[in-house]
């Protein structure tokens, strides 16, 4: 359903992404690791359009588009189709957790405010948080803010979920609930995208596995053959550290 081809972009003058290609299908779970600073976040804002590639391609749905050139209204419309579950939650500190999630529905979907509520209750309460609609961010723990930020998610009904460090500002003790969350819509089949360090979400709920480092791809394949069997050097130095 997805793939990207090439994919190249720079940041004043430095190559971040040095022509990364990878291919997503339908229900895949990829968890793409890495070092810091090895392109990771810049890769999952460029295939979601918070940061325009310098080059390459994307095939999303049998459509075709070049990253450099492509234009506003097609950069939006493929953002119709997907979801971006971000590091920090990135709510609205003066809404509640059911506003924070109508929010895009009735405002960038124009949906009716009647309807966006019910998806809102629907996408909360799949997230384990049926009796917090009313809470604010500040009343939330970070786990509780991060879930209202994949409810937020899931309530747009997108083909595909891209995930930036979903738990890296999470005490541990929170990172589990979170996880158990992303757990449960892997099973049920959700198309992810996940930037993480989280090695045993990577082993045991992905799919699939891409080693970034120095902006390049160094290995992929799937999860379990991934750690098992690392065929580079560079990946087996790497999961030694975990």
């Amino acid at each position: 359903m997805l793939e990207i081809r090439e994919i190249r972009k720079a940041f004043q003058g430095v190559e971040v992404l040095r022509g990364v290609s990878l291919s997503v299908s339908q229900g895949d779970v990829v968890a793409i690791l890495g070092p810091s600073g090895s392109g990771k976040t810049t890769l999952l804002r460029c295939m979601n359009f918070l940061e325009k590639a310098d080059s390459g391609t994307m095939v999303f749905d049998g459509a075709s588009y070049e990253l450099g050139r492509i234009k506003k209204k097609e950069a939006a419309e493929i953002r119709k189709k997907t979801a971006f579950v971000f590091q920090n939650y990135n709510l609205f500190l003066n809404k509640t957790a059911l506003q924070n999630v109508t929010e895009g529905l009735t405002i960038a979907r124009g949906m009716p405010r009647r309807e966006a509520e019910e998806a809102g209750r629907q996408a909360l309460d799949k997230v384990g948080l049926s009796d917090r609609y009313d809470y604010y961010p500040s009343q939330l723990s970070g786990g509780q803010q991060q879930r209202v930020a994949i409810a937020r998610a899931l309530a747009t009904k997108p083909e595909i979920i891209y995930f930036d460090e979903p738990t890296s500002a999470l005490d541990p003790e929170l990172t589990g609930e979170v996880l158990a969350v992303m757990r449960q819509l892997a099973e049920e089949g959700m198309t992810m995208l996940v930037v993480t360090h989280e090695m045993g979400f990577a082993r045991n709920v992905s799919s699939r596995v891409i080693f970034m480092e120095d902006g390049v791809v160094v290995e992929s394949g799937a999860s379990r053959e991934f750690f098992d069997n690392p065929l580079q050097e560079r990946t087996r130095l790497f999961l030694q550290q975990f």
